[in-house]
């Protein structure tokens, strides 16, 4: 085994393989950007070496700082992690020249999946069933669009170096062809550097079902069951389980095989994992899946896979990577219970999973392990007071749970995603939340269209109920403040010497007003009119900081957080904020409304394609924004003539930066 390793990564992977080394008494050096001095994994790691600024590509894509950080803290070997240079042979190559061992496979194997036309046509080879398309070398858009048209739509364009849904687009009429293929190659080449694509038959009830796969260098292969991700926005995945749900013994068999079949194939060596696309219309077949592509190295998901198997991926990697054969044999291996993992996001679902940043001013999770097996896991990259910051991928957490029964794992999953809270940005929290009630997930009929289809209901944003709308009131006008104090004046909050006090004050919820008349009636109760009639409440701060409140003989719990005039009320698993409206706001822009054409996130222009004079209709594509590796359209709110384009392709803007002004309309 290694005495030291380096981690050539960030976050929540970093601090995981970190944890891991940390209990098998490997020491660990961690490298950071300008962005991520302060961060976690720096802080756990045994050493840090500082590697660059904040952009990727100047820090952690930089192989040769990497390699001289590990060579003057005297680390054997590397462990990539995921994204960044895990996936790339000549790091592979670069690291082992340095004399150092890369925990992963070799850079052939790496090689031979890294180009999705070239790892089809080495599976065709190996006898694994691949999905129908044209997975050729030939890139001319016309020549392209003839093979779309002869695959018959819906057709996926796919990035051949791709991965994690960069560089993707589904295609469902040849009028789209075009844009969506400059799309995809330009997203690609952000990505990869590679914008040659491959185009693929879309399967129209998809099921993502991937195995895990294990190999030393001894010739031993094994699978470590299936993992379903058919949860996804964007062709980026939100929930994984394991098993599958609906998964027959003799269709795990065959994927099994095939997986192994396709590691054997190319040499592989330590974790990867296959991924299948099936057709989930008529149930999971030994007949119908087909070979997707092969991650060569640990993927986000695995920790579903290690609670059902009971053991630690990032050990086996680093005992194969030491030259150690697999612990384990598929006889060894069997499924024990149920796992899902939900990926909590800094994102804004509303607006089509937008990614958001910000400051995590307060952030709690249930109790649970951390990196670690239990009922409960939450693998997490970041604390309290950290930023998410627009350089790196937005990620706050992965909430696991494990359970003897998918049901059982779903009421976990969904009472720790209740217990989780986040205030500082925006989140996708309430989203997973009513992912884990949604109808067709409890009852198992997962495919990858289930989000689009049901979108409209799984953001919608709740109204705060009027007893949650009452406490912010109080909160705003400081009627819950902490009044123990030796003082006995200070306990008499509201009081006045005359009569009940009466009390006022605005609130801003959802873009909304909320007008709120309170009487304090001393003792901890109080009268709160919100304009369609009051109620009467009392709230009690318990020693554990919660606000016990009762009304109209309903007793119920909520945490409150303040930032500023900024209030988070927590109930029954929803995030409620509200704000104090600011009297002196400039209300011309807010009249400019659809005038204005802001960014609703900060990113890279990619494209632009509105001119000064021209008219637009609504709907017109007007700038293309990256942001995290992927590309944003933004649209025209309304028809109009644009007055003035105030960015150029290649500028950097800020959230809320105005890109665009339309002349005023008529309203």
């Amino acid at each position: 085994m290694f005495t030291k390793i380096l981690i050539a990564n960030r976050g929540e992977i970093a601090a995981r393989v970190i944890t891991t080394a940390r209990r098998l008494g490997v020491r660990t050096v961690a490298v950071y950007s300008d962005a991520d001095a302060n961060a976690a994994h720096v802080e756990l790691a045994d050493e840090a070496v500082h590697i660059g600024p904040a952009a990727a590509a100047d820090s952690y894509l930089r192989a040769d700082r990497i390699l001289e950080a590990a060579r003057r803290t005297g680390a054997e070997a590397i462990h990539p992690g995921y994204g960044f240079l895990s996936e790339n042979p000549r790091f592979v190559e670069a690291v082992e020249a340095a004399g150092l061992t890369f925990i992963g496979p070799p850079a052939d194997a790496i090689r031979a999946m890294g180009l999705k036309d070239a790892a089809k046509a080495a599976m065709e080879a190996a006898g694994v069933p691949v999905v129908p398309g044209y997975h050729g070398a030939e890139q001319d858009p016309q020549f392209l669009a003839k093979q779309a048209d002869k695959i018959g739509y819906p057709v996926l364009i796919k990035a051949r170096a791709g991965g994690g849904g960069k560089g993707m687009r589904l295609v469902e009429r040849p009028a789209g062809f075009a844009e969506a293929l400059a799309g995809a190659q330009r997203e690609g080449q952000a990505s990869f550097g590679d914008p040659g694509v491959l185009i693929e038959k879309y399967i129209t009830h998809p099921r993502h079902v991937e195995i895990q796969v294990f190999a030393d260098g001894h010739g031993n292969v094994v699978h470590l069951f299936e993992r379903d991700c058919s949860l996804q926005r964007r062709h980026q995945k939100v929930i994984e389980e394991a098993p599958a749900p609906g998964m027959p013994q003799e269709v795990r068999a065959a994927m099994g095989r095939a997986a192994v079949e396709a590691a054997r194939a190319i040499g592989y060596k330590g974790a990867g994992t296959v991924e299948f696309i099936a057709d989930g219309s008529t149930g999971l077949r030994a007949d119908g899946f087909w070979f997707m592509e092969m991650n060569t190295r640990l993927q986000v998901e695995h920790p579903v896979s290690e609670a059902i198997t009971g053991l630690d991926f990032v050990e086996l990697q680093l005992r194969v990577a030491a030259g150690e054969t697999l612990p384990v044999t598929q006889a060894d291996l069997k499924i024990n219970g149920w796992a899902m993992e939900a990926r909590l996001y800094a994102e804004d679902p509303a607006k089509g999973f937008l990614p958001a940043t910000g400051t995590l001013d307060h952030l709690r999770f249930p109790e649970g392990a951390r990196f670690g097996p239990g009922a409960l896991r939450i693998d997490s990259g970041v604390r309290q007071g950290d930023e998410i910051s627009p350089w790196y991928d937005p990620m706050i957490a992965k909430v696991i749970v494990h359970a003897p029964t998918r049901g059982a794992a779903i009421g976990q999953l969904r009472a720790a995603l209740m217990d989780t809270q986040v205030t500082g940005t925006t989140t996708n929290l309430a989203f997973l939340t009513a992912l884990t009630r949604n109808p067709s997930f409890v009852a198992g009929d997962v495919e990858t269209g289930l989000i689009a289809r049901d979108q409209a209901a799984l953001v919608a944003q709740p109204d705060p109920a009027p007893h949650v709308a009452s406490v912010a009131a109080l909160a705003a006008l400081g009627l819950l403040e902490d009044r123990s104090g030796p003082d006995p004046w200070d306990r008499l909050s509201g009081w006045r010497h005359w009569s009940d006090a009466k009390l006022y004050v605005t609130l801003e919820h959802g873009g909304q007003e909320i007008a709120a008349q309170v009487r304090a009636l001393g003792g901890g109760r109080f009268r709160v009119n919100l304009g369609d009639g009051g109620q009467a409440l009392q709230v009690a701060r318990r020693p554990d900081g919660r606000l016990a409140v009762q009304t109209d003989g309903h007793a119920s719990l909520l945490d409150l957080v303040r930032n500023g005039s900024r209030l988070t009320l927590f109930h029954d698993g929803q995030a409620y904020a509200f704000g104090l409206p600011d009297s002196l706001a400039d209300i011309e822009d807010t009249e400019a409304g659809g005038d204005l054409i802001s960014a609703p996130m900060p990113g890279l222009v990619k494209l632009v394609a509105a001119k000064p004079g021209a008219a637009v209709t609504q709907g017109d594509a007007l700038f293309v924004l990256e942001a995290m590796k992927m590309e944003h359209t933004l649209t025209a709110p309304r028809d109009g003539t644009v007055q003035e384009v105030l960015v150029a392709e290649g500028d950097q803007v800020t959230d809320g930066a105005v890109l665009l002004v339309l002349e005023p309309g008529d309203g």
